[in-house]
């Protein structure tokens, strides 16, 4: 049996006070990050395989269903506002936008679904294909990675099972077995968790590598409201030595970035 199949490690949930279901739950997610800590190795392989493709100019699609497919969207739509960088990443969902707030569970089992998802965005070879899928079995994802690997593609996955469908159909597998749910099968629980730290690492350290970051800051991200525009400026403040916050600031909204006005100001304009 699938380990996220597995019957919970705990009874008699209806019978649990709130505490003590909340304590349940707690001492289960304490269980994730030793679980990813062990699939690092797996991550590191996969991140330099997408920043070597990146820099010929490759994309990273994230495929899955349900909630997992859920978790791609939220990792990838942060990307361009956190680092000023778009079309990078791209992720795509069994039933497409409206599965992301209305179930659309059928979808997941069409084998070439995922393919044909990704085929109007011209995949390329320098393109990475990275697959999640809790219990690794999801045809639409399984369809796609191998559709890409055939191609010349770098595939990936991330899934909560040793031993799966999703695993052998790429390079790059990253499997992080969390153990069973506190609530049986419930895989938004501790395998989603798991998920969204591994996009969480795959995203940033990408991002990180392709030289979106400066010491520790995000020097081009969008300016899309006015914390981040508070934010710029005392970054910018610290970059350069500038005193005075209003000019900071203003040298923001000239240039439009951090990395563009610290620039501009370490160059004399």
């Amino acid at each position: 049996m699938k380990t996220t199949e597995q019957a919970s490690l705990y009874t008699g949930l209806e019978k649990m006070s709130t505490i003590q279901i909340l304590e349940g739950i707690n001492r289960e997610d304490h269980k994730v990050p030793d679980a990813v800590a062990e699939a690092l190795p797996a991550i590191e392989k996969l991140v330099d395989g997408i920043v070597e493709r990146a820099g010929r100019g490759g994309r990273i699609f994230y495929l899955g269903a349900g909630t997992s497919g859920r978790l791609g969207i939220v990792d990838a739509s942060e990307i361009p506002p956190t680092y000023g960088v778009q079309g990078l990443f791209i992720a795509l969902m069994a039933g497409g936008d409206k599965a992301i707030r209305t179930a659309a569970e059928g979808a997941e089992d069409d084998r070439g679904g995922g393919w044909n998802d990704i085929l109007p965005y011209n995949p390329t070879v320098n393109d990475t294909v990275i697959g999640i899928a809790a219990s690794g079995t999801t045809p639409y994802v399984v369809g796609a990675l191998e559709e890409a690997r055939g191609r010349g593609m770098l595939t990936g996955c991330i899934t909560c099972n040793a031993g799966s469908p999703v695993a052998a159909a790429c390079e790059c597998p990253v499997t992080v077995v969390c153990g069973p749910e506190f609530v049986t099968g419930s895989t938004r629980m501790k395998s989603g968790t798991a998920q969204k730290m591994v996009l969480n690492m795959i995203s940033t350290a990408v991002m990180i590598r392709l030289g979106h970051v400066r010491g520790n800051r995000m020097v081009d991200m969008q300016l899309t409201n006015e914390k981040l525009l508070d934010r710029g400026a005392r970054m910018i403040m610290e970059e350069t030595g500038i005193a005075d916050y209003s000019l900071a600031r203003e040298l923001l909204i000239k240039y439009g970035q951090v990395r563009a006005a610290v620039d501009a100001y370490g160059n004399g304009k």
